[in-house]
């Protein structure tokens, strides 16, 4: 089983990095006053619907009254209404009813107004757990109405709390200093990205090829150089298409490549470089990864930025 999976927290005590977060919650809890609709908001791999699932346990909702939707599924104003017609049943296994609603600011416009008429009247049963890397997005409305809970991405101390719990439960040796630092650029502080990238380097003694490995094999100055470009508004689509055109097992390559293009927005922007503006519109195409759609994502990504 991949470490992100195998590791995943199944109570407070084990996430890692959240301390205000949990806090927060448990507070909620002590008070039983936890509100009817909370809005996780941070990057994405950062654990908002894993401490959304653990809430959920917390306040006492069964399996059968449980439901986790993706808006990048279910987006339109019909799931609202199938969502309206159902809360107002009983719980089937427990004392609540929750309604996990992951990448909520992908609803359309109309289900937002829909939605947020039954966030007017919500049964005293029912939980609405909104999840989103894109708060800015929603009804100025819901979010209102609802509570925000702010998961931040990992410190690099985060990092290595976490890596040490995983490695002594592999039974493992830490990897290098400078192995950890790559991971920890390469993950921009996103748990999950950091276990993935543990996982592949996490039997590898040797720092060379461990940072061979994490970078995929892709030079980090040609991929510097395309973030560069990415950035530049007189880059025309040519010359990035060239660029691509060159780089040999490109599909094999395309994550670790976006891993390094976000590193390097981000770094931008923490500076408040030129063009910073521009690199947030990076992160926005580069975020979601490429495993599935390889090569054509990249371009698109590239594409995406250029346009902007």
């Amino acid at each position: 089983m991949e470490l992100y999976k195998k590791y995943r927290p199944v109570n407070f005590k084990q996430v890692v990095g959240q301390d205000d977060v949990i806090r927060i919650l448990v507070d909620f809890g002590k008070r039983k006053s936890v509100p009817h609709c909370l809005l996780f908001v941070g990057p994405s791999g950062c654990g908002k619907t894993t401490i959304a699932r653990i809430l959920r346990k917390k306040i006492k909702c069964g399996d059968a009254d449980f439901q986790e939707l993706n808006v990048a599924d279910f987006r339109g104003i019909d799931m609202v209404r199938d969502l309206r017609s159902r809360m107002t049943l009983s719980p089937m296994t427990g004392d609540t009813r929750v309604w996990l609603i992951d990448e909520c600011a992908s609803l359309t416009k109309d289900a937002q107004n829909a939605f947020l008429k039954i966030l007017e009247d919500t049964p005293d049963h029912v939980y609405f757990f909104l999840a989103t890397t894109d708060p800015q997005k929603l009804l100025r409305t819901i979010r209102t109405r609802a509570t925000e809970i702010q998961v931040k991405p990992l410190t690099r101390k985060g990092i290595d709390e976490l890596f040490e719990r995983v490695v002594e439960g592999e039974g493992k040796e830490m990897p290098q200093e400078e192995v950890v630092d790559k991971i920890f650029d390469l993950s921009a502080g996103s748990p999950r990205k950091a276990l993935v990238l543990l996982d592949q380097v996490l039997d590898i003694k040797d720092i060379d090829q461990a940072l061979d490995v994490l970078t995929g094999g892709a030079n980090e100055q040609d991929v510097i150089e395309l973030a560069r470009m990415l950035l530049n508004p007189k880059t025309q689509w040519s010359q990035v298409a060239k660029f691509l055109k060159g780089i040999d097992g490109l599909d094999e390559q395309v994550e670790s490549i976006r891993w390094l293009v976000l590193s390097y927005m981000s770094t931008v922007i923490l500076n408040n470089g030129a063009n910073a503006s521009r690199a947030f519109v990076a992160l926005d195409a580069f975020r979601d990864h490429f495993y599935d759609c390889k090569k054509a994502g990249l371009i698109l990504a590239c594409r995406e930025t250029l346009e902007q």
